[in-house]
Order: structure tokens, then C-alpha cells, then sequence
């Protein structure tokens, strides 16, 4: 990835800052968006902030920068993609991974006993912030005649997740994916969704009561199946360096079928596949994943 530019949207935590830190260490130039900053926090409240995210994208060997966006506002969306345009000419890499939906998610009830603009705004912000992104940073990719956009979701399957916002959330970020496969595929440029396992973020190690260095203390045995954010990363430097990566446009894909084709590991080395974990272990009780999107 070294001389590649990328843009993860969503970078200050989880997921995202996972995928902006390896795509450091293969050597990308990353722009690390979102509302958290060491000068204020997002309505999240949480202490990450895109600096940090930053300063381990460069730590990592590679270049971090740090821009604070609100990426539900059109006008901060656009002057971040003029700025990477008149710093680069271009980006070869869009990462839409804007979501911090958890904790408005309702799993308790059903949609008619639901709040209603609770469950509306998550929906906004989960999926139009990935359209804003998309329209003003695409004509970036196309400049430079080749990259990828990656949407990142969660689950890759037709099975209902439980809760109805959520649900819809996610199920229209593969269709983003889709749609824009379909537009970008005359200028050589992929788009994919891609979801990761059981991935141990900051909040998720916080609900467990143990850190990404004492993870497999905790008692949940489904946990033991986790992965950290590194392997999502992983398997988005895979897609981004791969010269076929067109044959796959269009798709919704795993990190637990993508390490089997690639051959990433984690960060501690293990391989997690978290769907054959639930075809062995969960199917019963739950049902099937389903049939891919």
C-alpha cells in the first residue's frame, strides 16, 4: 500500500481505527475521520479520538492524518475530499465505516413498540452518512482510474439480525455496496461489503470486563471465538492490494471466508471463523446464517 491513499470514514475506533492502522503498516498514506477529538467528543462520549488513531496509523509505518468530520453534513464531506485532492490528486481506497448505532439499538422490542426517531436517526446515520461519503469521495477513485470502496457492515447473509433498525441498517450497506459495484465497474473500480466476526472493539471489551490483553479471560464462550479489529483490517489490505480484486465486486464477504483465500492471520496469529463457529456451534439454537446477500 505504500503511495496509496486511503480514506477510512469512521476511523476513530473499533473497526475502523483497526483498518486504518494496518493499512499503516502496509505503508498507506490514511486519511482517520470522525466527530471524536482530543478537543471534544462525539454525542458517544467515548475517549478515542482520531489523533489517536492517527498518531498509531503512522507508528505503525505509515502516514496518519487526522480531519475531524461530521460525515452527515455534506459541505464538511466535500471540503475533506478536496483537501485529499489537492494534497494527493486522488485516493485509491474508501473505507465506509461510519456507525456508532449501538447504543440507540432497541433488541427488546419489536418495530411498532420501538421509538421512532431513535430508530430513524440510527438509520441516517448508518447508511446516508456512507451515501454523503460515497458521492463526494468516488470521483476520487475514478480520477485515478482503479481502487476500491468497502462498506463495512455487519453479517453478510439474508438472516434477520434481531432488531429492526439495525437490521435495515445493515442490510442496506451490502446494497450500497451493489449499487455502487454496478456504477464503478466501468472505470476498473470494486466495491464490496464487508462484515467482520465477533469483533472485540473498545465497547465490547469494556462490556466483557477485560482488555484486548486479558480477552480470553472472559467467560463468555462465544467470545473465545472473537477477533480483534487488526483482522478486519487484514482482510481490507488484502482486498486493497489485490490485483483481481474486480472479480469480487459487487459481493458481501466475510474475514471468516476472506483469511481462508488470503491467508491473513490475526494479530495474535490465530485464524477466527466466526461463521463455521456458528454452523457448529450456534445453528441449532439460532438457525442458519443463511444465504450470502
Amino acid at each position: 500500500m505504500r503511495g496509496r491513499v486511503a480514506l477510512v470514514a469512521g476511523g476513530t475506533r473499533g473497526g475502523g481505527r483497526g483498518v486504518a492502522v494496518e493499512l499503516g503498516a502496509a505503508g498507506a498514506t490514511v486519511y482517520v475521520t470522525g466527530r471524536s477529538t482530543r478537543g471534544g467528543r462525539s454525542p458517544l462520549d467515548r475517549p478515542e479520538t482520531i489523533e489517536g488513531t492517527a498518531e498509531r496509523v503512522t507508528a505503525a509505518g505509515g502516514l496518519g492524518i487526522p480531519v475531524r468530520v461530521d460525515h452527515a453534513v455534506p459541505a464538511e464531506v466535500r471540503a475533506l475530499t478536496e483537501r485529499i485532492d489537492a494534497e494527493h490528486g486522488g485516493l485509491d481506497l474508501l473505507v465506509n465505516g461510519v456507525w456508532g448505532g449501538d447504543p440507540s439499538t432497541d433488541w427488546a422490542h419489536p418495530l411498532w413498540e420501538q421509538d421512532l426517531d431513535t430508530g430513524l436517526r440510527m438509520f441516517r446515520n448508518a447508511v446516508e452518512t456512507h451515501v454523503v461519503t460515497s458521492r463526494f469521495a468516488v470521483p476520487l477513485l475514478i480520477a485515478r482510474g482503479r481502487g476500491l470502496v468497502v462498506e463495512v457492515t455487519d453479517g453478510n447473509t439474508a438472516r434477520y439480525r434481531g432488531s429492526f433498525f439495525y437490521d435495515l441498517a445493515k442490510s442496506t450497506v451490502i446494497r450500497l455496496a451493489v449499487a455502487q459495484a454496478a456504477e464503478l465497474r466501468p472505470h476498473g473500480i470494486a466495491a464490496v461489503a464487508l462484515t467482520p466476526g465477533f469483533l472485540r472493539s473498545e465497547a465490547v471489551l469494556e462490556h466483557f470486563g477485560v482488555t484486548e490483553q486479558t480477552w480470553r479471560t472472559a467467560t463468555d464462550p462465544h467470545f473465545a471465538h472473537s477477533e480483534s479489529p487488526a483482522y478486519l483490517g487484514r482482510a481490507v489490505v488484502a482486498l486493497a492490494t489485490d490485483p483481481d480484486v474486480l472479480a469480487r465486486s459487487g459481493r458481501a464477504l466475510s474475514t471468516g471466508e476472506l483469511h481462508r483465500e488470503y491467508g491473513f492471520t490475526d494479530a495474535d496469529g490465530t485464524r477466527p471463523d466466526f461463521p463455521a463457529y456458528w454452523a457448529e456451534a450456534l445453528e441449532g439454537e439460532f438457525g442458519p446464517l443463511g444465504d450470502p446477500l
